[in-house]
Order: C-alpha cells, then sequence, then structure tokens
C-alpha cells in the first residue's frame, strides 16, 4: 500500500440555503482530491496535512477528515490559530462569488509544525501532492521551508505531483506567482494543469504552448485539461489527446479539477494506463459537477462511479 500525503488548506464553507440560514461545510482544494482520492481507492493510504486550531470547528473538521477514510497524523493543532471561512453567493442566473476570511487561517502556518520527526516521516511517503492554492496560501517568511522541505522529499524518491489551480487574488503580483510556480514545475515528476491556468499567467493558449513551455523542466508525465471536452497527457515524450463527452445536466464546477485529480492520481498509482486513469477521473468529475458543493454525496458518488466501473 502506497502512502499518499496532499498538503493544503481546508475551509469552512457557508452557503444560504434559506433566507437567515446558512448551511455549513468543509472544503479546499487539496482537501477535495484527498477525499475523492480516497472514496475511489479505499486501500489507499492517504493523508492530508493541514493545520487548523482547537476549537470546535476544527475538532469537526477533524471528525470529518476521518468520517472520509483520511489518516489525520499530519493534522497539526494551532494554539491561537483557527480554519479560514468562505461564504458562497448564488445569483439569480446560478453564478457562484466568494468571499474569504483565511488571514488567520492555521493553515497559513503549518510550516512551523514540520520538524525533522516530520520531516523523516514525510521521507517515507511515495506521493506528495500540493497546489497553487497550497503555495499561496503559505505566509510568505515560511515559503523557503517549504521548498527546503520539497526538495529533500524529492531527493528522498518521494514523487511530487503539482496542480497549478493559479487564482490571481491569493498572490501579491503575477511575478510572485510565477516564482512559485516554476520552482514547483522544476520539482515536479506529475503536472495537472489546467489551460486557463497558464493563459491567466503566462497568456499560453493551447496545448501545444504549454507542452513546449513545460518541456525544460523535465516532468515526466504532463495531464492538461483543456476544457470539457478533451484532456491531453503527455508521458515519455509522447503526447496523447483524449476526449470527454460533456455533461449536459452541470449544477455546480466546484471541485471538478479536484476531483478529476483525485480520480488520476489514484488510479495512476493503482496501476492503471494513462488512458483508463482519465476515464475515472472524466466519470468522477462528471458526477460532483452535477451535485451542489464541492464534496458530493458519498452514497450518491460511488453509485455513479461503480455503475461505470467494476474494479471500483
Amino acid at each position: 500500500m502506497q502512502k499518499v500525503v496532499l498538503f493544503g488548506e481546508c475551509m469552512l464553507e457557508l452557503k444560504q440555503s434559506e433566507p437567515e440560514v446558512m448551511r455549513q461545510s468543509f472544503a479546499g482544494d487539496a482537501y477535495n482530491t484527498a477525499v475523492y482520492l480516497k472514496r475511489l481507492f479505499s486501500t489507499q493510504d492517504v493523508s492530508f496535512m493541514t493545520a487548523l486550531g482547537k476549537d470546535l470547528i476544527s475538532q469537526q473538521m477533524t471528525d470529518k477528515f476521518a468520517g472520509e477514510g483520511l489518516n489525520n497524523d499530519l493534522v497539526f493543532a494551532d494554539e491561537v490559530k483557527t480554519p479560514g471561512i468562505y461564504l458562497v453567493q448564488t445569483d439569480d442566473q446560478g453564478e457562484r462569488s466568494f468571499l474569504y476570511w483565511r488571514d488567520s487561517s492555521a493553515a497559513r502556518q503549518v510550516m512551523k509544525f514540520v520538524d525533522d520527526k516530520v520531516l523523516s516521516s514525510l521521507t517515507e511517503s511515495d506521493v506528495f501532492f500540493f497546489s497553487g492554492i497550497s503555495l499561496a496560501v503559505i505566509e510568505p517568511a515560511y515559503r523557503t521551508a517549504f521548498w527546503e522541505m520539497l526538495n529533500t522529499l524529492s531527493i528522498s524518491g518521494v514523487k511530487i505531483i503539482f496542480d497549478p489551480n493559479y487564482r490571481a487574488r491569493l498572490w501579491r503580483s503575477a511575478d510572485e506567482a510565477k516564482q512559485a510556480f516554476e520552482k514547483a514545475f522544476a520539482l515536479s515528476d506529475m503536472l495537472l494543469p489546467g489551460i486557463d491556468d497558464f493563459e491567466q499567467l503566462y497568456g499560453l493558449t493551447t496545448v501545444e504552448q504549454v507542452v513546449d513551455f513545460c518541456q525544460p523542466y523535465n516532468i515526466a508525465e504532463l495531464v492538461i485539461k483543456n476544457g470539457p471536452e478533451s484532456l491531453f497527457i503527455q508521458l515519455d515524450g509522447e503526447l496523447t489527446e483524449l476526449k470527454i463527452k460533456p455533461v449536459e445536466n452541470v449544477v455546480d464546477t466546484t471541485s471538478a479539477g479536484d476531483s478529476f485529480n483525485g480520480g488520476y492520481i489514484g488510479a495512476r498509482l493503482n496501476g492503471h494506463s494513462t488512458e483508463y486513469s482519465a476515464k475515472i477521473a472524466s466519470a468522477a468529475a462528471a458526477c460532483v459537477i452535477q451535485h451542489p458543493g464541492a464534496i458530493a454525496p458519498k452514497a450518491d458518488f460511488m453509485e455513479f462511479m461503480r455503475s461505470k466501473f467494476t474494479d471500483i
């Protein structure tokens, strides 16, 4: 059994369910990926690495992680900080907007918990996943420690997987994001971008441009999500296009990329081909976007996936 560590932030999500009533849930891109990976490949050892507080919401989060089968050994408890919060608002046309309160999020200082013992444990992992959001959330003063940790993991043979997931509002400037992303590219064994990540940050609009851009980084496996109808996978220098059947009943695209990542990473770790892994990942995303919120109900999600794949 391989050990997968997913590094990032989980936040308290608030969404109005009826006048003057808010529905509470938990979400965050790396956390969402961890959940879907574990659901689809339940024998995998999946750890979510983050920092929370010692408040009631933090305890509820920790319990939720455990309820999803995640390993909580790398969930640290800060004495003062608490989880970040975001509010989802939906207009009359169904468009979602977000308000965030994360300046005091414990996850911003997660690196202060990484001592020699934690680092030694991480070097025994098989895979370490993080995203552009994971990077952006880390307070700048702790980013050097993160790169030192990541370099140690890479040298130790841990497979590094990165999803750029660029969000401009989280960075002080585009140049700051570029510098961080390019460090990540140089250490990544697998890259899982959407073409929009490169379009927003680098002005690249075609798959060929993205492939050319990534060439100097010697990334072993490049998976480019090219909108709702296709994706491209480059493995061992060979680029393959895979068509995807678009979903007609789209309810909420939140977490489409996260669920895709969870399915793809899990399938590849279990020895499946890139094509079959992409089919599992695309099906997971198709199911998720037909439900509101980042985390689809487990029973509905598993029923949908088992109706399509007998080995899940």
